[in-house]
C-alpha cells in the first residue's frame, strides 16, 4: 500500500515521503496512530496545501523533545524494591517503574519510551537507562534501584 508520512517514522522515512508499505502495518498501526494517510491524489495535494503547517508543528515537537532531554540528561532516579540480603529482587523494576518515577520528579514520559537493553533490572545496583523522548532525542538517565527490607 502506497502512504504519505505525517510525520517522521522510525526506519520508514521522513515527514511527506511516499512509501510502499505492508497492507496491515498501514491499516492497523500508521493510519490510526495519525502518522500516514493513502497515498491518492486529492490526499496528497491536501497534504501539500498543509506542509507548512506540519512541518511548523514537527519542529515545534522536537524543539520540546530537546528541551526536556537536556534537562533529563545525566539526572539519577531511585526506584525501591524489595530486596534480600544478596542484593537480588524479589520482583524487578521495569520500564513502567522507571516512567513511574520519572513522572513523579516531574518529567511526562510514557513507559513506552524508556528502553531497557538487557530487560527488567533484577539486582539492587545503578543502572544506564535510555529514554527515547522523540525519534531524533535520547536521554540517558541513571537508575539507583535500593533494596527494601523484605
Amino acid at each position: 500500500m502506497q502512504i504519505i508520512l505525517l510525520e517522521k517514522v522510525v526506519n520508514l522515512g521522513n515527514l511527506g515521503e511516499v512509501v510502499k508499505v505492508k497492507d496491515g502495518y498501514a491499516r492497523n498501526f500508521l493510519i490510526p496512530q495519525k502518522m500516514a494517510r493513502r497515498a491518492t491524489t486529492s490526499a496528497i495535494a491536501e497534504f501539500e496545501a498543509k506542509r507548512a503547517e506540519l512541518e511548523k508543528a514537527a519542529a515545534a515537537k522536537l524543539a520540546a523533545a530537546q528541551a526536556q532531554g537536556e534537562k533529563l540528561n545525566g539526572m539519577t532516579v531511585t526506584v525501591s524494591q524489595k530486596a534480600g540480603v544478596d542484593g537480588r529482587l524479589f520482583g524487578s523494576v521495569t520500564n513502567f517503574d522507571i516512567a513511574e518515577a520519572l513522572t513523579k520528579a516531574g518529567f511526562a514520559v510514557e513507559k513506552a519510551a524508556v528502553r531497557l537493553p538487557t530487560g527488567p533490572l533484577k539486582t539492587t545496583g545503578e543502572f544506564p537507562v535510555t529514554v527515547s523522548l522523540h525519534t531524533d532525542v535520547l536521554a540517558e538517565v541513571t537508575v539507583a534501584v535500593v533494596g527494601e527490607a523484605a
